[in-house]
């Protein structure tokens, strides 16, 4: 049974295939891909999101996204969710 470390980052650049660059607090960029738990719920992870990932301790270049932590930033009054200008509900 391998360990894994869970470190924080924050998402810097989007490559296709879902695959992402991530910044660590110590500036330390790696290459990081979404789990499966995210895909199958359809988690959207965007430039600037915060998020926990964990690395094998042997590869310490990759990583793999388990967790997208809630922004900080975002106000309080802010709409849930948006349907757009034509749909009332």
């Amino acid at each position: 049974m391998s360990e894994y470390i869970e470190v924080v980052g924050k998402i810097i650049s989007v490559l296709p295939g879902t695959m992402f660059r991530v910044e660590l607090p110590n500036k330390h960029v790696v290459l990081a891909h979404i789990s499966g738990k995210l895909r199958k719920n359809f988690i959207k992870l965007m430039i600037g999101d915060t998020v926990k990932m964990e690395m094998s301790p042997q590869d310490l270049q990759k990583a793999r996204i388990i967790f997208r932590m809630k922004n900080v930033e975002t106000p309080k009054n802010a709409p849930i969710r948006s349907f757009g200008p034509n749909r009332h509900r």
